[in-house]
């Protein structure tokens, strides 16, 4: 899994890229699915975000009856305590790295990188943005939780201990519970993160006044 570098959609600026958005996608979902929130964004014309949206690679899952979908790692079950299925996450976490490693090669800084993703992929932009020894612009993470529950990931990078965070997350979500998405919060504001909690009235998906209030988000963290 980790000799082939990740398939993905890429939408480039008009303008060179100086900064750039990786997005990672939920489970069974690829880079497709959120590829089309970047008109809807409603950037300036002029922007000069790269946005890069990574397609997961095909694996079992098991709370799925064993069938075979884009996942970044196996869901063992739905306790939140046992849900994440570390050998997986870990695997994911290098193929992520490689991803941020290609940007900075292509001439991105890595503080004008951030690491954004929905339910699996917002779990995976947390983990390995709390983990990456680059400093990053931010770290985004929509409807999701820690891999570790109500434990801090090990091995930590100061680089990103004052980076800015931001977590979403839906009142009425039915596939990740809200006190998933809270805990994790609290977690992190306990450590001293710079972490911002907003939620919104929906399930598991995202909103048009949500996709305003990234975008806002987006244009003070990246110059």
């Amino acid at each position: 899994m980790l000799d082939m570098p990740l398939e993905r959609i890429t939408v480039e600026p008009s303008n060179p890229a100086t900064s750039c958005v990786i997005w990672l996608h939920g489970l069974g979902d690829s880079g497709a699915g959120f590829a089309p929130v970047v008109p809807a964004l409603g950037l300036s014309v002029d922007h000069s975000i790269r946005f890069v949206f990574p397609h997961a690679p095909e694996q079992a899952v098991t709370i799925n009856g064993g069938y075979i979908m884009r996942a970044w790692y196996d869901i063992k079950s739905m306790d939140l305590h046992d849900r994440a299925d570390m050998t997986g996450v870990l695997e994911s976490e290098e193929l992520i790295n490689a991803l941020v490693d290609e940007q900075i090669a292509l001439g991105i800084s890595p503080d004008q990188i951030v690491l954004a993703g929905f339910s699996q992929g917002g779990v995976m932009s947390l983990f390995c943005g709390l983990r990456l020894k680059h400093k990053l612009a931010g770290i985004m993470a929509l409807s999701c939780y820690l891999p570790t529950a109500n434990k801090m990931p090990v091995d930590l990078a100061s680089e990103n201990s004052t980076t800015p965070i931001l977590q979403q997350h839906g009142t009425q979500d039915e596939v990740v519970p809200l006190n998933a998405g809270i805990m994790a919060f609290e977690l992190l504001k306990s450590q001293g993160y710079a972490t911002e909690w907003q939620t919104y009235d929906m399930g598991h998906n995202v909103l048009p006044e949500q996709l305003q209030d990234i975008s806002k988000w987006l244009q003070t963290v990246l110059n």
